[in-house]
């Protein structure tokens, strides 16, 4: 793999990855309610998923789940069922007031807990198992060793998807001391949630391909 290759790469997924998502989604509504600080609880979860497909990809996960029958639709009824339930979550959630001064009123909950629904959030989407084992092949030389360079672009897209976690938590942060009035946050959710079954209903279109 050339330097030239690698820079087409980091490009390409600096533009993937910058793209609004269920994960970019995610991050960006921990923040508003919890702070940038605990969100990256949220981030850690989010990421883990990621280089787990993208390792599971490279290792041609991605083959077998096409060749077993109703494995990829199984795993996609799972995604679909989960972004519905926080698509809910997210339209049903509480108003109560954030606090201006940038500190979050709502019940804190565990790094744990923020780790897992980050993690489910990343790993919920089986077209992106997909994606990843059609798109990274293409930019390794396959007359030179293989998982050196495999480990180089999963580092590489790591990289990129945090710097675009840190870009929409601060977003989010931001966004929190608009928050204060009831009514206003009502909307955040309330488009939050819509976009998540949005989400959703794209996921339940995807297919093999």
């Amino acid at each position: 793999m050339t330097l030239h290759t690698w820079w087409l790469f980091v490009a390409a997924v600096f533009l993937l990855s910058g793209t609004p998502g269920p994960n970019m989604l995610h991050i960006l509504s921990r923040s508003v309610e919890m702070g940038m600080k605990r969100s990256i609880a949220a981030m850690a979860g989010c990421l883990c998923a990621l280089v787990t497909v993208l390792i599971a990809s490279a290792a041609g996960l991605s083959t077998l789940l096409l060749a077993l029958p109703g494995a990829f639709a199984a795993l996609r009824y799972a995604g679909v069922v989960y972004l519905l339930y926080l698509g809910i979550k997210a339209w049903r959630s509480d108003v109560t007031p954030l606090d201006v001064g940038g500190q979050v009123l709502p019940a804190i909950l565990p790094a744990r807990v923020l780790f897992r629904g980050g993690f489910m959030i990343g790993i919920s989407n089986p077209k992106l198992l997909l994606f990843a084992a059609a798109f990274l092949p293409q930019f390794v030389n396959p007359a030179a060793a293989q998982v050196p360079q495999f480990m180089i672009l999963v580092a590489s897209f790591a990289a990129v998807e945090c710097f675009w976690y840190v870009i929409y938590a601060a977003g989010g942060h931001s966004l929190s001391r608009y928050l204060a009035r009831p009514a206003i946050k009502r909307v955040f959710n309330r488009i939050t949630g819509a976009i998540f079954v949005g989400f959703a209903a794209l996921l339940l279109k995807a297919k093999p391909t």
